[in-house]
């Protein structure tokens, strides 16, 4: 009954949103007009990629679709650069981020990001065997993050890492594939993926998480003012009443942030 209840509510919502926006030019509105949702990802596991069935996946994609659902609209999934992330957003190319986007502050004051719904943390991974103490174990050495991700900032801001030499790749795969083949010493990036990537049964069962640095959330995110992060937010704790969220995250081995 409860259940019932709840979606009731969120279709009842959703229904009158748009009524309460400040002027017509209501970002869920035009969503809802148009019947669709540019969604902006990378290849990331496990968040967004394609299995070996050639099938496009992720927890990300499963749960956009399912959002999606709720909210009446058809998901459309494109590709973008992760450094021109928020370019693409302004352009209106997309109408959310929706790839494990880490909230910070910066990122909050210039997109509407809905609330957190996974925990993730940032970690260096390393070939299993080399010696590691610290971030000031990599003084001097090569280490890798993606360009614009929250790897790349933990680099710059750890006083340890400051001390390595830093390269920027475009994906955090190629990090992985940098430190493998031994240009690399050192790769900074999201624990999320890093699960999914390395050890035993993977491509790169040689390489070690050595160290965890951050823990973060990750959020959904919109143009600056735009209700849709509202909508989106009332369909993920839909989502969650109905044991939804924790049957997907227990299927990527993820952990909840609601």
């Amino acid at each position: 009954m409860k259940r019932k209840t709840t979606s009731l509510l969120l279709a009842l919502a959703l229904l009158f949103l748009p009524l309460f926006a400040l002027n017509e030019e209501s970002d869920l509105h035009h969503l809802q007009a148009k019947g669709s949702i540019i969604i902006g990802y990378t290849v990331y596991a496990p968040m967004n990629y394609t299995d070996e069935n050639g099938v496009f996946t992720g927890f990300d994609t499963e749960l956009a679709i399912k959002v999606s659902e709720v909210l009446g609209l058809t998901p459309e999934f494109v590709e973008i650069n992760w450094e021109t992330k928020e370019i693409e957003l302004a352009a209106k190319t997309i109408d959310c981020i929706w790839n494990g986007l880490t909230i910070d502050e910066e990122r909050k004051a210039n997109m509407e990001i809905t609330i957190p719904y996974v925990k993730n943390a940032q970690v260096v991974v390393m070939k299993a065997g080399n010696a590691y103490e610290s971030t000031a174990s990599l003084e001097g050495k090569t280490v890798v993050a993606e360009a614009g991700s929250a790897g790349e900032k933990t680099v710059q801001s750890d006083p340890g890492l400051q001390k390595a030499e830093y390269v920027s790749k475009e994906v955090q795969t190629a990090c992985l594939m940098e430190v493998s083949a031994g240009t690399a010493d050192a790769a900074v990036l999201d624990l999320t993926l890093a699960n999914a990537m390395i050890g035993e049964g993977t491509d790169y069962a040689g390489l070690v998480i050595v160290d965890r640095l951050a823990v973060e959330d990750y959020g959904v995110a919109f143009r600056k003012g735009s209700d849709a992060a509202e909508a989106v937010n009332q369909a993920f704790r839909q989502l969650k009443e109905e044991g939804y969220l924790e049957e997907l995250a227990e299927k990527y081995g993820l952990d909840l942030a609601l």
